[in-house]
Order: C-alpha cells, then structure tokens, then sequence
C-alpha cells in the first residue's frame, strides 16, 4: 500500500479484510416444526392467507401442504378460518388481528351513508403506493387476477408477478404496471388523478419506451408523463 492508502480487500485477501461474517448453524429440526414456522411465516407475510397467495409463493407441495398446518393452527387458536375476501373462496386464514381489522373496516363502512361517504372519499386526495409486482402486500397476480390489459393493448405485454417490476396501486386499485427498468408500461387509467398520483409516486432512473404496447412518444399520455417529470428522449420518456 502507498502511503496514507489502504490496500483494497481482494477475494485472496484474508477474511477480516473482505466484510463482516458469521457462521451460521447447521439447517436442522424436525419437518413438523419446519412446517409450523413456514405456515406462520406465510400468516404474518400476508394478513390474510389464500390458495391463490400460497399458489404465487411457489412452495414444494402447494396449498395442500400448507392447509394441514393452517387446519392445526385453527383447532388451537393461533389463526382463524373464514369467508374473509369474498370471491376467494372458503378456504382463507388470518391471525386475530388482521380478521379484527377487517372487521372493522367493513363496520366502518357500512355505519356511513351513501352520500356521506362519497363526499368524504372524494375529500381525499388518492394515495398512491409503489410495490415490486412480486411484494406479498401485492395481491395481484396472488389473491387477486390481474385485471384484463387496457383497450388496444399488444398481445405481448401482460402483467405479471416478475422480479424487477413494478405495480403503482392507488387506494388499492391497480393503476401502473411497469417492466423491469420501465420500459414498457401498462396503465389501466386514461388520465385521471388516479393516474397523476401514480406517476407522481414513480422514481427514477426510468426509461419508458412503449406505453400500453405501443412507442412511448407517441403516446396519448405523454402530456400526462411530462407532467410527471418524465423527459422525452430519442428512445422514450425518461425519468431521471
């Protein structure tokens, strides 16, 4: 090393050199137990636990294996059983208090009047929320279908549950589904404020070059990116 310069650690160096390590024990314990810690896992991953979101975890031996566990954990109290979502199906877990805030939402929702909750609704500004399309709070593509594409929409471009993308949710709807690095774009909203607070919500780096299959600059929501604080470029709308 020069003077007053730190060598740089290299794969040859010694381990002190290279980061901080640690040893970690041996993968061990009975498969019941495994099962057990697997099935709680998935509980507190996702609120409410369905066939399709243990379908998108991709786990050896499916929903069967997990429903013996989750039909244990109900027979002693540690999860619940019940027509939690309706159009998912009778088979859905929660622990007590996602169920209890569930059920509190609905209360809420059903002591508000018709008129008295759309003039508070429509108070609110949309809040919008960025998730990787493959987040477990993304039930999308898990719990959920993924909506039918927009009108017009090349036949190549589906959403999906794909690392590197992205979904733009606002008040829980689907709004934005973006490729890995945004190049290309789905957008279920032609221009509303649900699609202002969505871009809004985006960050860069971002390259989008094809909006609903089709060229980005020639898109009929370029005002809408350029608003958004997207750049036209010789390949697309950029955000930096």
């Amino acid at each position: 090393a020069g003077r007053g310069r730190a060598r740089p650690a290299s794969r040859t160096g010694p381990p002190t050199a290279a980061g901080r390590w640690s040893l970690l024990p041996a993968f061990g314990g009975e498969a019941t137990a495994r099962a057990a810690a697997r099935a709680q896992a998935l509980l507190d991953r996702h609120g409410v636990l369905t066939r399709g979101a243990v379908a998108a975890e991709r786990l050896p031996g499916g929903f069967a294996g997990v429903y013996r566990v989750l039909s244990a954990f109900e027979e002693r109290g540690r999860a619940r059983r019940g027509y939690f979502v309706e159009g998912l199906g009778g088979a859905q877990f929660a622990m007590d208090g996602a169920a209890d805030r569930l059920r509190s939402v609905h209360s809420r929702l059903e002591r508000a009047t018709g008129d008295a909750w759309a003039a508070e609704a429509a108070a609110q500004p949309p809040q919008a929320l960025v998730l990787a399309a493959a987040d477990p709070a993304n039930a999308y593509g898990a719990a959920l279908a993924w909506p039918e594409p927009p009108a017009d929409t090349a036949a190549a471009h589906r959403p999906g549950r794909k690392a590197g993308s992205l979904v733009a949710l606002v008040d829980g709807e689907l709004v934005l589904y973006l490729e890995r690095g945004g190049r290309s774009l789905l957008a279920w909203d032609a221009g509303g404020p649900a699609l202002a607070a969505a871009l809004a919500a985006l960050a860069g780096p971002l390259t989008v070059e094809r909006v609903n299959g089709h060229p980005a600059l020639t898109s009929p929501l370029g005002p809408q990116l350029e608003t958004a604080g997207f750049h036209p470029t010789p390949k697309g709308y950029r955000l930096r």
